[in-house]
């Protein structure tokens, strides 16, 4: 698997973990969409390890811009509400931070 393709599904795994809570807490959802959200998170944890790089920190930044531009697409095909231009921009720059982490020149 591509480090792209470790990302998009990292960042779905996450998203989807993460709107467990939101759906039990803040929805009034059954507190066992909890379980499920669980399992997605470890496996977004695990998938992370996956992404060729030596350095811990540099696969979650640049897993920091995917993951924002992911969120904006679970925003709008998940919970129904169209990105704005405000979103899309920082979207955008965002996404040009991590393209920066994962493409710059390295010395040695």
């Amino acid at each position: 698997m591509t480090d792209y393709a470790v990302y998009a599904v990292a960042a779905l795994a996450e998203l989807a973990g993460c709107f467990s809570f939101w759906a039990w807490l803040r929805l009034g959802y059954s507190a066992w969409w909890v379980a499920p959200g669980m399992v997605s998170l470890a496996a977004f944890a695990g998938l992370l390890t996956r992404i060729d790089t030596a350095q811990a920190g540099r696969a979650y930044a640049a897993y920091g811009g995917i993951y924002i531009i992911a969120s904006l697409l679970w925003l709008w095909r998940v919970e129904g509400v169209r990105p704005d231009r405000w979103d899309l921009a920082g979207g955008a720059v965002c996404l040009a931070g991590a393209a920066l982490i994962l493409f710059g020149p390295r010395a040695g």
